[in-house]
């Protein structure tokens, strides 16, 4: 398994994988409020989360954590960042 990633492989995960694509594919569970993608947080437990589709990020309101898809595949996974990028590349579709 490869441990070196391009700068853009990298980027294209933070930022061009949608997130309820990425949930998804982890089966993480999730709903729609109000036209708000909400989800439970892999960190605390909780419910209070956001999207901010013009950033890729989602926040978990109640521990404060920001996630990226990478950071999230990791903490849903609990998996390290190779295995999370792996994950990545191989089950998650991109956005163009």
């Amino acid at each position: 398994m490869p441990k070196h990633f391009t700068d853009e492989q990298l980027w294209q995960l933070r930022n061009k994988i949608p997130f309820p694509a990425l949930l998804a594919s982890l089966n993480w569970p999730r709903k729609s409020r109000g036209g708000q993608l909400t989800f439970v947080c892999p960190r605390c437990g909780e419910s209070r989360s956001d999207l901010n589709p013009q950033e890729n990020l989602v926040r978990c309101f109640h521990c404060e954590t920001n996630f990226n898809p990478i950071d999230f595949t990791m903490a849903a996974r609990r998996c390290d960042f190779i295995e999370a990028v792996h994950y990545l590349l191989s089950h998650v579709k991109r956005s163009n």
